[in-house]
């Protein structure tokens, strides 16, 4: 049976490591290695099975922390809230940031260890495979020191491949569950205001992130078919994807890098074609993070809509409830988005870093957390913000 999560137990178990680990001297550094080091496709590799792989010793910690993209606004805020949890802890600790470049963090990775690295934490780059996920625990497990993976979700067989490995994520169709249940319940309160050429139907855009991202995959399916169901069930007509002739019905940022500039981009294109004088204009937009559904809002606002002064508003909807996110959902100019617990994530993060640091077992005192059944993933969960 999944053992549920509760926050404010979760919060607690956090605050308890830290007050348990508050000595020594705290040494943090945020350089990075750079963008630029060249990719590399050979990993530290060990044939070495991970019951007998000689530990490493762990009583100095130097944690190397690897991020996908610092350009990243979720992965921002979570890193912030990380080198604080990091701080208080009183690990030294090094953050990397790839560049969204898969080789670079495995040439990172390999740096690391090879510079004294005793724990990884890692948001892999490469999600549609999980080839890159095992390379870094092949490099981990050589070394024989712990890995913890988080926010981009790693295949099961990843992290069952090594005893010192874990993940700490979200439920990834959680999140597309929630957004369905609040365009739905927006819609069912709003339908006429929304139906600009009031045809009976929602025309919308839906900008998805990434391919093969297994968060942008449930997303984009479940946001869409929650609410289609909900709206059906109302006597309501289904969604219709602006673009007859895109049988994704989605649009990708082609760099994988969920980007505000895309989806920019792309929702200036449309407003050339699609708008009110035309009768086709696009009615609602569905962004797989809130930095693309900012980028949208920018091209809307270009064209006099989302202005937060009352007048015309097209709804948009995101995922994560970043600050700025959340700002213009309270001027008007963004409608609701899925709260992505940054700070939760990191505190999740810390508690199994505060475990190494006292000698237990990775996953220790995780009872009252959200672990899945038969590997060691842990589920930080989702929230709506509509301002209200």
């Amino acid at each position: 049976m999944k053992r549920i999560l509760s926050l404010a137990i979760a919060g607690m178990l956090s605050l308890s490591l830290l007050a348990g680990c508050s000595g020594g001297t705290t040494t943090t550094s945020s350089s990075e290695a750079p963008a630029s080091t060249p990719e590399s496709s050979t990993p530290a590799e060990s044939s070495t099975p991970a019951e007998s792989t000689p530990a490493a010793d762990l009583s100095d910690l130097n944690v190397g922390v690897f991020y996908y993209n610092f350009a990243d606004v979720y992965i921002t805020s979570v890193r912030g809230h990380m080198d604080s949890q990091l701080d208080a802890l009183g690990v030294k600790y090094q953050n990397y940031d790839a560049a969204n470049i898969q080789g670079t963090q495995i040439d990172q990775i390999n740096t690391a260890i090879t510079n004294g690295a005793n724990l990884l934490i890692v948001n892999i780059v490469e999600t549609s495979s999980p080839d890159a996920a095992q390379k870094a625990v092949e490099a981990a497990q050589g070394a024989g020191i712990p890995i913890i993976f988080f926010n981009r979700e790693v295949a099961d067989e990843v992290v069952n491949s090594y005893d010192k490995c874990a993940f700490v994520g979200t439920d990834a169709a959680e999140a597309g569950h929630m957004q369905g249940q609040m365009i739905a319940e927006y819609l069912l309160a709003n339908y006429e205001a929304t139906d600009l050429n009031g045809d009976g139907t929602i025309s919308y855009v839906m900008f998805k992130g990434q391919e093969g991202n297994a968060e942008a995959e449930y997303r984009t399916q479940y946001s869409v078919e929650d609410c289609d169901k909900l709206l059906t069930e109302a006597g309501k007509s289904a969604l219709t994807f602006y673009d007859a002739g895109n049988t994704s019905k989605y649009l990708v940022d082609q760099t994988g890098a969920w980007s505000a500039q895309a989806a920019t981009d792309y929702m200036n294109t449309i407003l050339a074609e699609y708008s009110e004088s035309n009768g086709n204009m696009v009615e609602m937009v569905i962004a797989n993070n809130d930095g693309m559904a900012e980028g949208a809002i920018s091209a809307l606002q270009a064209a006099g809509y989302n202005k937060g002064d009352g007048g015309k508003t097209i709804p948009v909807f995101g995922v994560d409830a970043i600050d700025s996110a959340k700002q213009k959902i309270q001027e008007g100019m963004m409608t609701g988005t899925i709260m992505q617990d940054a700070e939760g994530m990191a505190k999740t993060i810390t508690a199994l870093v505060g475990n190494v640091k006292d000698g237990s077992e990775l996953m220790a005192n995780t009872d009252s957390f959200n672990v899945d059944e038969g590997v060691d993933k842990i589920r930080v969960p989702y929230g709506v913000y509509t301002g209200e």
